[in-house]
């Protein structure tokens, strides 16, 4: 069964946040929050009666910063992040194949897919899968920093992402081409960047990318390692 979430948009940095909730009962986790839209969330639990469980983190992302510190503070969640990434902060962190539990008997299967930073994760809910900046709707995050790295990309994606069914939906971290959710089986097939693509070719494509630095990493990941929050707070 596909149960969908909901799936909000930050324009400024294109990030998509999704709100999952759980049959039966008023629990709920959000993926990837962003600082400036901390109201925005708030209302949307608020409106829909949601008690807010956890807050996961696909990484510690450089291009926005999270709101999930006060988030946690302001409604009594957990933090549940990658244990790879350095958010110590974090009451929960996660490795390959953690289990995480919401509601009733909602259950988040945690999958390590490094490459983009080398503590990405991907979160599998429902036959929907949350693929961070790894896999991308027609496309895949950068792999120039962070720890990134183009082999290990292609092992998350190819090894893991794409052993999926071919139906489970995919809910990447970011869009920047006003498209919102795709299928495993789509992306095997035409991804511009992995479908039919060799390990040699795509470590080529990706070396010759010479994308700019984003504008916030060296703001945003020390941030992101604090939950959003200022150091010593």
């Amino acid at each position: 069964m596909n149960l969908n979430p909901i799936q909000l948009f930050d324009t400024e940095s294109s990030t998509f946040t999704y709100i999952l909730t759980a049959p039966g009962s008023n629990q709920a986790v959000i993926i990837d929050p962003v600082d400036h839209q901390l109201e925005r969330d708030l209302r949307h639990l608020e409106r829909l009666g949601l008690q807010l469980a956890l807050v996961l983190e696909t990484h510690a992302h450089a291009d926005h910063v999270t709101s999930a510190g006060r988030l946690r503070a302001l409604t009594g969640a957990q933090a549940a992040v990658p244990s790879g990434c350095g958010i110590a902060p974090a009451e929960l962190q996660l490795n390959d194949g953690d289990v995480l539990r919401f509601g009733y008997a909602e259950e988040i299967r945690v999958l390590h897919t490094p490459g983009h930073t080398a503590g990405s994760m991907s979160y599998l809910w429902r036959g929907n899968v949350f693929t961070g900046d790894t896999l991308l709707i027609d496309g895949c995050g950068r792999t120039d920093f962070q720890s990134g790295s183009s082999d290990a990309l292609y092992d998350s994606v190819t090894g893991k992402l794409f052993a999926l069914p071919d139906d489970t939906r995919v809910w990447p971290a970011h869009d920047y081409k006003g498209q919102a959710v795709s299928t495993i089986g789509w992306e095997k097939r035409h991804n511009a960047r992995l479908a039919n693509r060799s390990r040699e070719d795509f470590r080529i494509l990706m070396s010759e990318l010479k994308l700019a630095k984003p504008k916030l990493i060296d703001i945003a990941v020390p941030a992101n390692q604090n939950l959003g929050l200022p150091h010593g707070a």
